[in-house]
């Protein structure tokens, strides 16, 4: 199993031009950025194609990682996030029509991994429940749907910095109540 300062070992070694560790680092995290391109996006080619384009983005941007006591998962998932949430909202504005499903868990996974699946997606739920309900539709909007900050504030009336701080305080206490 890699633990969190190998990645951060890893990015650090990309960053240098290290092509083993480029490899390693893939190895280790492919799958789990597969995974959330896959729920943003709900197109395998797609997400594919949103893979290959991360990786290139990490190949060429691993020299500014910072160790910065956050999880260096945090940042690939933020590049893979904001790469897929770019390429949806691409396909929208060229008219096509996306539905965003919101499935727990790959058809193609085994039965153990669906378990953990469900049971990590029933304590996300259970933990939006503790949340406001115009916070909670606010991070949905923003995270798995793709919906900016400035749309966000105007849908639900409120200044742009308003929002802001609803997304983080409400992010932070979803992080709270998932380590739990």
């Amino acid at each position: 199993m890699v633990t969190r300062s190998d990645i951060e070992d890893l990015i650090l070694r990309v960053g240098q031009g290290n092509r083993a560790a480029f490899q390693t680092l893939y190895d280790a995290t492919s799958a789990k950025l597969f995974g959330i391109a896959l729920r943003v996006l709900n197109d395998r080619a797609e997400a594919e194609d949103v893979m290959q384009e991360v990786y290139v983005k990490v190949w060429h941007n691993a020299s500014r990682y910072k160790v910065n006591g956050l999880s260096p998962m945090t940042w690939l998932i933020t590049i893979m996030r904001n790469t897929a949430v770019d390429r949806l909202r691409k396909r929208r504005r060229a008219g096509e029509q996306a539905e965003i499903d919101d499935r727990a868990a790959d058809p193609g996974i085994g039965p153990e991994d669906a378990t953990i699946a469900a049971s990590e997606r029933s304590r996300l739920v259970a933990c939006f429940g503790e949340l406001p309900g115009d916070r909670a539709e606010a991070v949905r909007r923003a995270y798995l749907e793709g919906e900016t900050y400035a749309d966000l504030a105007a849908r639900f009336d409120v200044p742009l910095n308003t929002m802001r701080t609803w997304l983080r305080r409400s992010l932070l206490a979803l992080k709270e109540c998932l380590t739990r």
